[in-house]
């Protein structure tokens, strides 16, 4: 897994954040854009281009785009 392409996947999921905020380190809850909705269009991501389930619980428990990075990587 590379968390360059897990980045720029993360990314893709928001329509009004421009993908040059996006860092291993950014604090994606931060955002204004964030929402309920987009963190179920990132675990369908999540799903969909690496075959890994992860739940509400494990976004809600990460702070950094890293955090879900090595929590999805951890469950590969």
């Amino acid at each position: 897994m590379d968390i360059k392409k897990f980045i720029e996947l993360f990314a893709l999921q928001f329509d009004e954040t421009d993908s040059s905020e996006f860092k291993a380190e950014t604090e994606f809850k931060k955002f204004d854009e964030w929402s309920s909705f987009l963190a179920l269009t990132i675990i369908a991501m999540v799903d969909e281009e690496y075959g890994v389930k992860i739940k509400g619980d494990d976004i809600r428990n990460s702070n950094t785009i890293k955090d879900l990075f090595n929590l999805v990587e951890s469950k590969k």
